[in-house]
């Protein structure tokens, strides 16, 4: 596999030779460090009978180091260009390569289902990946993507921490996420100005039978206004702060208390306990946080 693995001159030549420059818009850094994927393929501790979701796969250098580890390979890549020359540079019969937005594929496009999601993601859109596929693939069992550290720290933060929020409790309805590493900007072309991170995942049931747009509803409004307390940040959501205070009291949590001291579960029962009462605004259909989606 490691003779197989890209380096900086191939990246540039393969490049080269395909006529792709790496844009801002569609968040694309390159990967050119061999070490880097041997460490991304162990971080991720794939079965051999796993198969494996690559999202953004560019030129191909974590798929090549994906289609050693397992028994198939999804690539989806929303460049045409890059997506057709990928079978060129993978050519292992176990790909297939899906010219498509991530954040629009849904479950029935794959075959075989996949298993684990191992993907260094688009910056731009990181966050709303993540959650749209756990939502999408419950035969995801964890994954272990690359994103900026910042974004990192954030999808890993657990209640109380300063940088803990929508994308914490989200992906914690989905998953036990844990930091996998930190990855310098030098392994990437063109070069970020900003260091990457390794979050790892293993699924979870969801901490209640409330439906997940319902709690989703809930978190959403309270960090809207984190500097709020729950009385006052939910009372749009739940129509007026005495009725914010009421479902609060309710469900054990205090209408003093901050969103960013709750746990997932804590944020289930605000859900719940609105439901029982007949209070909670309009749901949130996605999972997707409108206010921090990649901060």
């Amino acid at each position: 596999m490691a003779d197989a693995l890209l380096g900086p001159a191939e990246i540039r030549e393969l490049a080269a030779r395909l006529g792709v420059a790496p844009t801002k818009k569609l968040g694309q850094n390159f990967l050119h460090d061999p070490n880097t994927i041997r460490r991304i393929v162990a971080a991720a501790a794939l079965r051999p009978d796993d198969v494996a979701l690559e999202v953004g796969p560019g030129l191909g250098s974590l798929t090549l180091g994906l289609v050693g580890a397992v028994r198939h390979v999804h690539a989806v890549e929303i460049d045409p260009a890059l997506a057709a020359a990928l079978p060129g540079t993978v050519t292992a019969a176990h790909l297939t390569v899906h010219p498509a937005d991530a954040l629009r594929v849904t479950g029935d496009r794959f075959d075989p289902a996949p298993t684990m999601l191992v993907a260094n993601l688009p910056y731009n859109v990181a966050v709303p990946v993540v959650l749209h596929l756990l939502a999408e693939l419950p035969t995801l069992r964890g994954g272990l993507v690359m994103v900026q550290k910042e974004v990192a720290d954030r999808l890993t933060a657990g209640p109380g921490s300063k940088v803990y929020g929508v994308p914490s409790v989200k992906l914690a309805w989905y998953a036990e996420a844990r930091p996998a590493g930190k990855v310098p900007p030098a392994v990437f072309w063109p070069v970020p100005n900003v260091d990457s991170g390794l979050v790892a995942f293993t699924r979870r049931e969801p901490p209640s039978d409330i439906p997940r747009a319902a709690v989703f509803a809930v978190v959403d409004a309270a960090f809207a206004q984190r500097r709020k307390t729950l009385r006052a940040a939910l009372a749009g959501w739940a129509g007026g702060p005495d009725r914010a205070e009421s479902v609060l009291r309710a469900a054990g949590v205090s209408p003093q208390a901050r969103g960013e001291s709750l746990t997932v579960g804590e944020f289930a029962a605000i859900a719940a306990e609105a439901q029982q009462q007949g209070y909670g605004g309009k749901l949130s259909p996605s999972g997707a946080e409108p206010e921090e989606k990649n901060s």
